[in-house]
């Protein structure tokens, strides 16, 4: 019997947008046929009572190294050659191409017939750095098919390739549930308890990070309120540049117009994301390309719930949108780009109407999980 193997550091329940890819894909392959290999999401009783509670409910088989950061040392590859040939595995799945992807000769030595490694936002800052440039080359040499999430991330990537190995890329982006996140998800409640129910609401969906571009927001504010003195900026997530963005939000004057949520649980997202009348997240790439936008699934997330975008131009955030159609591309870190962008949206429901309406039917045609899963398989 076919049966895979996915290596990988991503992997709920530590939170982020990769490790809910990967979960999404597992979810969606024959339990039967599958066993994870993933690192510890955090030491301490804690981290090992929730990571023992999320495994024990999972459909498949999850081993756990005891490190928080699985790398490809020697230990961890004869663990995971021991897993492929305790389970019968023939295939195996990189959940991040970079670094794990180096276990991939000794994987197809024990017996894997198909290696796939998935690149993300951070190979292609990998494929600018000399030395992980070549670490790059090998893993694309040692496994069948490197997947990319867009175009900005597959030409980054590509470079630092053998044409051969560049040749057999393969696209595989993350996917959006489209029966979680849709118009429908609650967004009327979390605007009541928040206050907010009268009000024109711009919402943004992330870690709080200087990347995701949630100052250019706080920025934008004032602008904004100029037109739009009831307007709120609605920021949802938690992370390590929340003091700063507060502060800021002090210093611009317009603390009483932005409201941070905190840390949400994933089940109250979709609820998140309905409760804004428009999606803004303005990203931009920093630390001279090292640190860059892969793909950005909120983009999708919101569109899937109907609401219109506004992205940044960092890295492959332009995939998901449809500019033009559903939602717009600014300058990451333009912060009257962002504005004027938005403003347009809150003073034009029918706008924001159409444009939500297209960026639903694009999820609709082109995310969804189950589609992407099957491109999977087939890879596998």
């Amino acid at each position: 019997m076919h049966k895979t193997l996915i290596v990988t550091n991503d992997f709920p329940p530590r939170p982020g947008g990769i490790q809910a890819f990967l979960h999404n894909m597992a979810l969606r392959l024959d339990p039967e046929r599958l066993v994870v290999y993933a690192s510890t999401w955090k030491r301490g009783r804690e981290g090992a009572e929730a990571t023992a509670a999320f495994d024990a409910e999972q459909p498949f088989t999850v081993v756990r190294d005891s490190t928080t950061m699985l790398l490809p040392t020697p230990a961890a590859t004869r663990r995971a050659v021991g897993l492929l040939r305790e389970h019968g595995c023939t295939s195996v799945w990189f959940g991040a191409a970079a670094p794990l992807g180096l276990m991939a000769p000794a994987l197809r030595k024990a017996g894997a017939e198909r290696i796939v490694a998935t690149t993300h936002g951070h190979e292609a800052g990998w494929a600018q750095l000399p030395a992980a440039r070549q670490l790059l080359r090998r893993i694309g040499q040692s496994t069948d098919t490197l997947t990319y999430l867009g175009e900005y991330t597959r030409s980054r990537i590509a470079g630092a390739l053998t044409p051969d190995a560049a040749g057999r890329m393969a696209q595989l982006p993350p996917g959006v549930d489209e029966k979680t996140f849709h118009p429908g998800s609650g967004g009327a409640e979390v605007r009541a308890r928040l206050g907010l129910s009268e009000r024109p609401v711009i919402v943004c969906v992330s870690r709080l990070v200087p990347r995701k571009g949630q100052d250019t927001l706080i920025l934008a504010m004032p602008r904004i309120l100029a037109a739009e003195p009831d307007a709120v900026l609605l920021i949802v997530g938690g992370g390590p540049y929340e003091k700063e963005l507060r502060r800021l939000a002090r210093e611009t004057r317009v603390a009483d117009a932005v409201r941070f949520t905190g840390a949400v649980p994933w089940a109250e997202l979709p609820a998140h994301y309905g409760a804004g009348d428009v999606f803004a997240m303005p990203c931009r790439t920093r630390r001279g390309g090292l640190d860059v936008e892969g793909l950005g699934i909120v983009y999708l997330e919101a569109s899937a719930t109907g609401l219109p975008v506004v992205a940044g131009d960092s890295g492959g955030a332009p995939d998901a949108v449809l500019d033009g159609e559903t939602g717009w591309v600014v300058r990451g870190g333009s912060a009257e780009e962002a504005a004027d962008r938005i403003l347009v949206l809150l003073q034009d429901a029918e706008l924001r109407r159409g444009m939500g309406e297209r960026g639903r039917a694009w999820v609709e045609e082109k995310w969804r999980w189950d589609l992407l899963a099957e491109k999977l398989k087939t890879l596998l």
